[in-house]
Parts: structure tokens; C-alpha cells; sequence
């Protein structure tokens, strides 16, 4: 009997010896599950597309100049705004969509001389213009610099709040139409029973956007009104809406 249990008892021990070796130089075993936890939400996603053209562009019109007179500097550049935003009125642009966005004055030294006197001041202002008739672009751009303007930025294109607000509710109509479809399937091939949507969430990528097309007007020649005018051209650009569904689980 005695050696019945030492017997039993050597072959626990030799048993945890082994899994111990095992379990320090043995071989890894991956495990893969999918748990569906009673009481946990059935989650799916579903993407939405929306492809669409811009409907306002954004420019950048500026007027810079330097010299020894402050006052004779900012009554120049302050009379060349004035004609410049006169023409963009009378090109049909709305009041509200010309703002100001900067007023710089600098002053200049010279920096030769040890207590570095002013030579003269650089005063800039530069105008934001929201165009709304893409048919105007070309002309404004080319007929800018006859009207005082130098420094010209970008052309940015944009939606307008009412259409991206149009456009990301039927990206979203997708969405959730593809999240439902999905939800059915799977819950079909799993064998269970989905019950009400208990919570929506919705993921917007920040990148449904569109880019800027690079210009430099000043220097470029373009200050003829005869110039070709360019072709800027606005395309078009694809908002994506993701949309998470949680179902119960009967």
C-alpha cells in the first residue's frame, strides 16, 4: 500500500516537472476565440459614399508696398483696396463674401548702421473673397493685378454648409442601409435573434476636403489686362460617413 503511494505520488510530481519544461521551452500555441458574451451588444459597421463638387472657392488678394513716407505708403495701398474691392462688387461678388484678414505695417531698417535706423515702412492687407459663380474665377484672377493687387494666394474649394449637410445625410442613408444589410446576414449565419438598435454612432473622417492650388501672381507677367486667363478647375471630392449599429441579442 505504502508503495502504491509513493508510487502515485512520484507520478504527480514527475507530471508537473514535465509541464513546467513544457510550459518554459516548449512550443507556443496561438488561441483564436469569439466570444458572444448574453447581455453583450451586437455590433456592426457600415460605410456611406457621397461624391460631389464643390460650390464656393476661396482667394486670397492682397496688396503690398514699400517706401520712406508712412502715411504717403498707406494712403496708396489704402486707395488701391478701395479700387480693388470695388471691382470684385462690380463683378458680382457679395459684400459679405470680401473680408479682410490681415493689415501689417513694417517698419524698415537698416541694419549697417549701428542704431538701426528706419529707411522706410511695408504696409500689406490682404482680402479673403468667396466666390460663389465658379464661371468669375478666371477673369478676377487675371484682372486683379490691373486693380492693385500683387500678392495672390491660393484657390481653395469648399463646401458650403447646406450642401455638405446634404451630402453627408445621403452618405449616411448608405451607411446605415449597408450596416443593417450586414447585421441580417450575420446574425442569419450565426444562428441568432437581433433585437432593437440601442446605440448609433457615427465616424467622419476630417480629410473630405479639398486642396489648394498653388499660385503667385506677383511677378508672374499677369498684370496686363490682356493676359490668358488661367484655368483653375474646382473637380470633385468623396465624403465618407462609417456608421457603427448595436442590436440586442435575444
Amino acid at each position: 500500500m505504502e508503495n502504491k503511494q509513493i508510487s502515485f505520488a512520484g507520478k504527480i510530481i514527475i507530471f508537473f516537472v514535465l509541464l513546467f519544461v513544457f510550459a518554459k521551452w516548449g512550443p507556443a500555441i496561438n488561441f483564436s476565440t469569439t466570444t458572444q458574451t448574453k447581455g453583450d451588444p451586437f455590433v456592426v459597421q457600415g460605410t456611406g459614399k457621397s461624391f460631389v463638387a464643390p460650390d464656393i472657392a476661396k482667394i486670397d488678394l492682397g496688396i503690398q508696398e514699400s517706401g520712406a513716407n508712412l502715411k504717403t505708403v498707406q494712403d496708396s495701398v489704402n486707395k488701391k483696396s478701395q479700387d480693388m474691392v470695388a471691382m470684385i462688387k462690380k463683378s458680382g461678388v457679395d459684400a459679405k463674401d470680401i473680408k479682410t484678414i490681415s493689415y501689417y505695417v513694417y517698419p524698415q531698417y537698416d541694419y549697417t548702421m549701428p542704431a538701426q535706423k528706419i529707411t522706410g515702412y511695408q504696409v500689406s492687407t490682404e482680402y479673403e473673397v468667396t466666390i460663389r459663380d465658379f464661371t468669375k474665377i478666371n477673369d478676377l484672377l487675371a484682372t486683379a493685378t490691373s486693380f492693385g493687387a500683387n500678392t495672390i494666394g491660393n484657390v481653395t474649394f469648399d463646401l458650403s454648409d447646406d450642401l455638405k449637410n446634404q451630402k453627408l445625410d445621403e452618405a449616411r442613408v448608405q451607411a446605415v442601409s449597408e450596416a443593417k444589410t450586414k447585421a441580417t446576414g450575420l446574425a442569419k449565419a450565426a444562428g441568432i435573434t437581433l433585437g432593437k438598435i440601442i446605440n448609433v454612432s457615427e465616424n467622419t473622417p476630417v480629410d473630405n476636403r479639398f486642396y489648394p492650388v498653388a499660385l503667385n501672381a506677383a511677378g508672374a507677367g499677369v498684370a496686363e489686362k490682356s493676359v490668358t486667363p488661367p484655368s483653375v478647375q474646382a473637380g470633385t471630392t468623396e465624403l465618407d460617413v462609417t456608421v457603427s449599429l448595436s442590436y440586442e441579442v435575444r
